[in-house]
């Protein structure tokens, strides 16, 4: 694979930082001592502006290019998952019930080599913002770190971001222009009625019943509230109710998590689940409280950029070319709400899947996702 020569040169010590990172991997918004290596080798790289405590433990670093241009923003998430690793690895997780099982230890990798490679070489006009994000994987890092001004502050006109792809041949970009991963929202239902004794069933406004109903009749929002050619999944993930086979509860509760890519859409979910659950509710004698709790927009490429980039990764990876959109969700969607950019898969070859105890990212691949971040600075923003 075309990687940069200087960045081929780092993988040694690049492979000893993500494995580092993977050996102490810290979850959410508690990522302060993640962060503190992250500075601490920006600063050995000889970057001087450091911007940290953004979103409580994010950090944006700048650096100054050759000339007057605009500020390009390239991000890495570095919080991990609260799994208990199962690979048996030398470098495993130390910290029990938290494991880096999404290969966010190796996009912070990735950066890292590029801000080492940018800060030696700065063959760039203008500026980049490193943005070293908490919290992707629970609370919306990137939506705190919008909301805290960081595009205003560091003046950022464009951002971009990479995750890798198990399964997708080693060192290939994928993408598409448009919609690509969906927005995720998740509705809760809680029913009350009147418990009593299974026998005497007559004797109570029994909520199981109600329950049921309910979690069948959302499925006719996708079989017959959509049109064929909208995205849309409705998978109802817990049902909780009851502690006995002789008791009908006096309540109980279901959530569902709701994958749409048209905003339109998502507000017609809503609308019918409202509906559905209430109309049920009452034909069933029973009372129903309803949330339907918004979380990640979709993640929506914008067309140039996009095409910018995958250009660039046809230089850099094995081969690039589109991909089907999928219904998984993704926080940097928030970036790509407030400034033009795309996000990219990158191909990491055969290996567990994401969120499983025994993924591992391959140490191989950041040195090809660094030569993008790099070469994507040097072509958008040339000297001359």
């Amino acid at each position: 694979m075309p990687v940069l020569n200087r960045i081929a040169d780092y993988a040694p010590q690049m492979t000893e930082w993500r494995r580092y990172l993977h050996q102490h991997p810290e979850t959410r918004f508690d990522c302060e001592a993640t962060a503190g290596f992250i500075a601490q080798r920006l600063r050995d790289f000889g970057i001087t502006e450091i911007h940290e405590g953004i979103a409580q433990s994010g950090i944006v670093a700048i650096i100054e290019g050759q000339g007057d241009g605009p500020t390009i923003g390239l991000r890495a998430d570095i919080d991990a998952l609260p799994i208990t690793e199962e690979t048996g690895l030398p470098h495993a997780s130390t910290v029990p019930g938290k494991m880096h099982a999404c290969g966010h230890d190796g996009h912070t990798t990735m950066l890292l080599g590029a801000a080492r490679y940018l800060a030696e070489t700065r063959n760039f006009a203008g500026r980049v913002a490193l943005i070293f994000q908490p919290a992707e994987e629970w609370g919306g890092g990137a939506e705190v770190m919008v909301q805290e001004g960081i595009m205003e502050r560091f003046g950022i006109a464009q951002v971009y971001a990479l995750h890798n792809a198990p399964g997708v041949a080693l060192g290939r970009f994928e993408g598409r222009a448009g919609p690509l991963m969906a927005a995720v929202d998740t509705l809760t239902v809680t029913v009350t009625g009147r418990g009593g004794h299974g026998a005497h069933p007559e004797e109570t406004v029994d909520p199981v019943a109600a329950l049921v109903q309910m979690v069948s009749a959302l499925q006719t929002i996708v079989s017959r509230n959509r049109k064929g050619t909208d995205a849309l999944v409705i998978s109802v993930t817990q049902i909780h109710t009851g502690s006995a086979d002789n008791i009908i509860p006096e309540s109980g509760w279901f959530c569902a998590t709701v994958r749409t890519y048209d905003k339109a859409v998502q507000d017609m979910v809503e609308r019918r689940c409202s509906e559905i659950v209430q109309g049920v509710a009452a034909a069933m004698g029973v009372s129903a409280e309803i949330t339907f709790q918004r979380g990640y927009p979709a993640t929506v490429n914008h067309e140039r950029e996009f095409n910018v980039a995958l250009s660039v990764a046809a230089e850099i990876g094995s081969e690039a070319g589109d991909c089907e959109p999928v219904m998984g969700a993704e926080d940097f969607s928030f970036m790509l709400e407030s400034r033009p950019g795309a996000y990219l898969f990158l191909g990491q070859g055969d290996s567990a899947g994401l969120h499983h105890p025994k993924y591992d990212f391959n140490d191989a691949v950041a040195p090809v996702g660094a030569s993008f971040f790099a070469r994507l600075v040097e072509r958008t923003q040339p000297r001359f």
